[in-house]
Formats: structure tokens, sequence, C-alpha cells
């Protein structure tokens, strides 16, 4: 019989858009890395100057709120003093440097492959709404032309009802 840890991965959607930018917070990216979420935030205030702004940042009071229901498997239903990080692609394979275990080091490669696979399913559906914008302008220009040709039909139509001769009208039978 295989014993499961209590640690055992759950698949969740684990990157997010937070202020247009992908990332994992940091309650997953330490489950992801084998250490508790205060460990990986010490690391984080103790080499600040590894972490500018494009790889992580404090979640305001309000991004918090807002997304609480999408955060909460994240906080693991507990409350939290402190708003929590965010972490972007770059932030996570730094937080891996910074911790120095091997856990960390081995899943930030899987880390950044899931960016990356993000980034690939992003840009197929830009792509996609790329082709679905054009087929529209195309199909909307095609029908602007039917739509002229239609009405000039329906002119030369009129014009020629207008000039067509007026036919007496026959008596009816049995009238007198």
């Amino acid at each position: 019989m295989v014993k499961r840890s209590r640690r055992a991965f759950v698949a969740l959607p684990l990157i997010r858009v937070v202020r247009g930018r992908r990332v994992i917070l940091d309650s997953d990216l330490a489950r992801l890395y084998g250490v508790t979420t205060s460990r990986l935030n010490q690391q984080f205030r103790r080499n600040r100057e590894r972490f500018p702004e494009d790889f992580v940042f404090i979640l305001t009071p309000d991004e918090a709120a807002e997304g609480l229901s999408q955060f909460v498997t994240a906080l693991g239903g507990r409350n939290r003093r402190k708003p929590p990080l965010a972490y972007t692609e770059h932030g996570a394979v730094m937080a891996a440097n910074v911790l120095k275990s091997d856990r960390a080091a081995a899943m930030s490669v899987q880390v950044v492959r899931a960016f990356v696979q993000l980034r690939r399913l992003a840009s197929s559906h830009e792509k996609i709404a790329r082709l679905l914008g054009e087929l529209e302008a195309s199909i909307s220009k095609r029908l602007d032309r039917h739509d002229r040709d239609i009405d000039s039909l329906f002119k030369a139509l009129a014009s020629l009802m207008e000039d067509a001769p007026s036919k007496p009208e026959k008596p009816r039978m049995g009238s007198a």
C-alpha cells in the first residue's frame, strides 16, 4: 500500500493573471518548492535586491480581497497577516536560487515550463483572435459589397417599374 503525503500535489491552476501579469502566489510556490511560505518570504526579504518589481510584487489588500475566492486555495483557508506575494516566471526562478535546495532547483524547471506552456497557449489564442478578426473584416467587406449590389438591383427594378407602361384594365366579364 502506497502511503500518500499530506503535501500531495493538487492539480490546481497555480498560475494566475494579476495586474496583467502571469504569476504564482507565494504559498503555491512554497508548496512546490517543499518549503514553508514563511521561509520563502523570509528569503525574499533577505535578498530583496535580487527581486525587482517585474520579478515579484506584493498584492494590495484590494487585490487580495477581490481575488479572495481565487486565492483561498492558495492561502489554505488560513488568515494571513500580510498580503500574498505574486511571483512572475523570473521571480520563481530567482526564488529557487535563493532557497538553495535541490527540490527548489528541480521544481523551478517545472515552473518555467508551465509558464512557457501558458505563453504558447496565450500566443495561439492571440493568433486565433487575429485570424477571426481578419475573417470578420473580409466577410464584412463582402456583405457591404453585396448590400450595395442588392440596393442597386432594387433601384434598377424600381426604375424599370416606373418606366413600364401601365396596361389598361380589361373589363370584367359580366360587367356592363
